[in-house]
């Protein structure tokens, strides 16, 4: 083999890697939340016209942002952390934790503020977290977060929105 068609089988091997991982993304639709029925509803063209293009990759297609790109990672005041879609508090503030992932993480959300299904996408199984109102992905939770529950809700900052606490 000469130094041409090594050259050339290597960047072959990249684009098969490239289109496995382009298939495996986390925006792949999950059927299990697509079946769910929630109380706000909108098409794609609706969602796109009152989200930034990241909350819409996030929250509709299931992607994920950038570790550390999320201004709410550095939020340290007291208030509710809301879904970005459709404003349902989601997170206290009192349960947001540093777990030096890059995302805001937190160990309890609100009560009935989420939903979670099973999520088999990149070959491995989590526990993916949705909001239970719209339906909106905000991230996954894993069981190696901090007492009292043991939990680590690793939540897309894009997918959320701050309401400061009122004096």
């Amino acid at each position: 083999m000469n130094r041409r068609d090594f050259l050339l089988s290597g960047a072959a091997a990249i684009g098969v890697v490239g289109a496995a991982a382009t298939m495996l993304r986390m925006g792949t639709p999950q059927p299990a939340l697509a079946a769910e029925k929630f109380e706000i509803t909108k098409t794609d063209d609706e969602w796109k016209a009152i989200l930034s293009p990241a909350a819409f990759d996030v929250l509709r297609k299931q992607g994920t942002e950038y570790p550390g790109t999320s201004p709410l990672l550095n939020e340290h005041r007291k208030g509710i952390f809301a879904c970005a879609g459709c404003d349902l508090p989601v997170y206290p503030s009192d349960t947001k934790f540093d777990s030096g992932t890059g995302w805001p993480s937190f160990w309890q959300e609100i009560a009935n503020g989420i939903g979670k299904t099973e999520d088999r996408s990149l070959g491995m199984t989590r526990t993916e977290v949705h909001c239970r109102r719209c339906g909106g992905h905000l991230g996954h939770v894993f069981d190696d977060g901090p007492a009292p529950t043991g939990l680590r809700h690793c939540i897309n900052g894009v997918a959320l929105t701050f309401k400061p606490a009122t004096a």
